[in-house]
């Protein structure tokens, strides 16, 4: 089975940064062995599907709380300070819980739920809050990767397998990550306004605010890699094509960066289009 058809934007923060309760969970799925990143939606998806499965709204809820599993991603620790990515899937399942609840009718609620409506509410509520003043330090769209995300990355450092452990990423110091999006958000704000790419890039940036100034940005394409072949992963070059929009942004072309726009739309709508297909 592929992995969820999701893209990421994950940050990996040094060990020293987790203390208290979080930092013994951290601790806890450092032990038992860091998660692969190509292998990181698929556990998710099976630990939220184990829950349904067993009547559970989010996973964990047997014995929800502090004492939760949390599973990580590693970056370096040979000789160093290894840099975390928490999965965050409880309450990152959570959010998801109490989006699905504001956004959707009664009819479909009632029959998403395997629980009560009250009380999903009030076990969403409860899990987002056991990450405290912590951000949760993954984020995903589903189908297609937010155009905004490219204006993080440099082309020329993303990173292309396609043996077994099929991947499309980039990774970049969180300190580079936060100049280019507050860069990216001057140059939209300026050229077209402050809602749509302006707000996601703002949105991102105060995101990516909460961590240490040491820590790594990842930007990958996760399961959306099942839905392009390797020809077609080898020419993307939707980041160079985001580069090339600002840029003529700041120069006042409009016209040119419309036509980079509606490349990458195209490109990503027909990503988006298997949807239906599946």
């Amino acid at each position: 089975m592929p992995s969820p058809f999701l893209s990421y934007l994950r940050v990996y923060e040094p060990l020293r940064a987790f203390d208290g309760a979080s930092g013994a969970a951290v601790r806890a799925g450092l032990a038992r062995g860091a998660v692969r990143p190509d292998r990181a939606g698929r556990r998710e998806r099976e630990l939220c599907l184990r829950a349904m499965l067993r009547g559970r709204l989010l996973p964990g809820d047997a014995g929800a709380g502090a004492g939760t599993p949390v599973d990580v991603l590693v970056l370096g620790g040979e000789g160093g300070e290894p840099l975390v990515c928490p999965l965050d899937t409880r309450p990152r399942a959570a959010a998801a819980v109490l989006s699905f609840l504001a956004e959707e009718g009664p009819v479909l609620r009632s029959a998403g739920l395997v629980v009560p409506e009250p009380a999903a509410r009030r076990r969403a509520e409860r899990a987002v809050a056991e990450l405290g003043d912590s951000a949760a330090h993954v984020v995903t769209a589903a189908w297609t990767v937010p155009l905004p995300w490219f204006a993080l990355v440099d082309p020329e450092e993303r990173q292309v397998r396609l043996d077994a452990q099929r991947r499309v990423w980039w990774r970049v110091p969180i300190a580079k990550a936060l100049g280019r999006a507050g860069h990216a958000e001057r140059v939209v704000r300026g050229a077209v306004g402050d809602e749509g790419p302006a707000e996601v890039l703002a949105e991102t940036r105060g995101w990516l605010e909460r961590f240490d100034r040491t820590s790594i940005v990842e930007l990958d394409y996760g399961g959306l890699v099942d839905l392009l072949d390797d020809a077609a992963l080898r020419a993307d070059d939707s980041a160079g094509e985001v580069q090339r929009a600002l840029r003529l942004l700041r120069a006042g072309d409009l016209d040119e960066a419309a036509e980079c726009y509606a490349r990458l739309r195209e490109f990503w709508g027909g990503v988006a289009l298997r949807q239906r297909d599946g």
